[in-house]
């Protein structure tokens, strides 16, 4: 998902960082899904805003998660990527953002 990275050694070949983009785009594609049956997003892991804290994730860091997301999704989409498609799943992205974000202010309350 990061391919402005493929060239970096260190994350190359990252075990962790693929997870992580595997897992991005897993709860992106889940934020879609959601948003066209019920109109809201709804974190199905409890502990997602734990761990971005943990991480020490901050606003910056999901803007270019969302950057590398869209910009993997347009190449492997080639040809089929429309305006409408990237709407999509910007709408998507930033549902699902809002959702971790208040996770994650759920979570330093209660710290």
């Amino acid at each position: 998902m990061f391919s402005f990275l493929k060239n970096t050694p260190e994350v190359k070949d990252s075990p962790q960082l693929q997870a992580h983009a595997e897992k991005v785009f897993q709860m992106v594609r889940d934020a879609a899904v959601q948003l066209r049956a019920t109109g809201e997003v709804v974190l199905g892991y409890t502990k997602v805003g734990a761990i971005h804290i943990q991480r020490g994730v901050v606003d910056p860091h999901f803007v270019v998660v969302k950057e590398a997301l869209l910009k993997t999704i347009k190449e492997a989409s080639g040809d089929n990527w429309s305006e409408e498609l990237n709407t999509a799943w910007e709408i998507a992205y930033d549902e699902l953002a809002i959702s971790i974000k208040k996770a994650v202010k759920l979570g330093m309350i209660y710290c």
